[in-house]
């Protein structure tokens, strides 16, 4: 993992912010199109299409090879789902991983919708993991450390009885997609790399209803539960500031 990097400038400020701007618009307008009947391809096509629009590039294609600009993840795939020809039914929940790059700077955030109708401990295991993602992004302040943010998911996930993914963690971002400190949804108070003000982190609570631990899935992209048990993600960039962490990706 590359070792982090803090915007120093105005102009460096400005370039992170447009990068995160990006994948957030992009992101909400993927999330919007997700329905039964929507093939992953074409979701990565219009994520495509808003990034040259946007004049960014991608974060994720080409990436360990990775073919599309879209992480799209259904079910009991946790992360890192290929864009393919697949349609969206009925009662799934799928995963998009999406992050753009500016003049150098990268973004990162995720978000997990229902598509169409789901059952209600679905929808519970969504909501679960987006207030996971408040109270992590919470403790993310100048001179906490990241295990704060790794004890606040953690707990209250647990509490809601579902499980931390415990092989996938959040990270550092900035002149790379991943750079230290690691943010791992699972930890101590206290512990770990002490939070200074101007660091940036991609913080990503990825829970599951009954597993923590995944595995490759048949593609070699994907991680996939052990158990095929649903998985949720929601991710954001976070800058840390003295007072409350500002979500760039927010």
């Amino acid at each position: 993992m590359n070792a982090s990097s803090f915007p120093q400038t105005k102009e460096e400020m400005l370039s992170l912010r447009r990068s995160c701007a990006i994948a957030r618009n992009v992101l909400q307008a993927v999330a919007k199109k997700a329905a039964p009947g929507v093939a992953l391809s074409e979701l990565d096509a219009l994520a495509r299409r808003m990034l040259s629009e946007a004049e960014a590039v991608s974060a994720f294609e080409g990436y360990e090879h990775f073919p599309g600009v879209l992480c799209c993840s259904v079910n009991s795939l946790a992360v890192h789902g290929v864009p393919s020809a697949q349609k969206l039914q009925e009662g799934d929940i799928v995963g998009f991983d999406f992050g753009a790059v500016v003049n150098g700077w990268y973004s990162d955030t995720a978000v997990t919708v229902p598509v169409g109708r789901i059952a209600p401990e679905v929808g519970k295991l969504l909501d679960v993991a987006k207030e996971a993602l408040r109270l992590g992004i919470a403790q993310a302040k100048a001179g906490n450390r990241v295990g704060d943010i790794s004890y606040a998911i953690q707990q209250y996930v647990e509490k809601e009885g579902f499980q931390i993914i415990r092989d996938l963690a959040g990270h550092g971002v900035g002149r790379t997609l991943h750079e230290s400190p690691q943010v791992p949804n699972f930890g101590e108070l206290g512990s770990g790399p002490k939070l200074v003000e101007g660091m940036v982190l991609a913080i990503e609570p990825i829970l599951s209803r009954s597993s923590q631990k995944v595995r490759r899935s048949a593609d070699g992209f994907g991680y996939e539960t052990d158990d095929g048990s649903l998985a949720a993600h929601f991710e954001h960039t976070v800058f840390v500031t003295r007072g409350e962490p500002e979500i760039l990706t927010g």
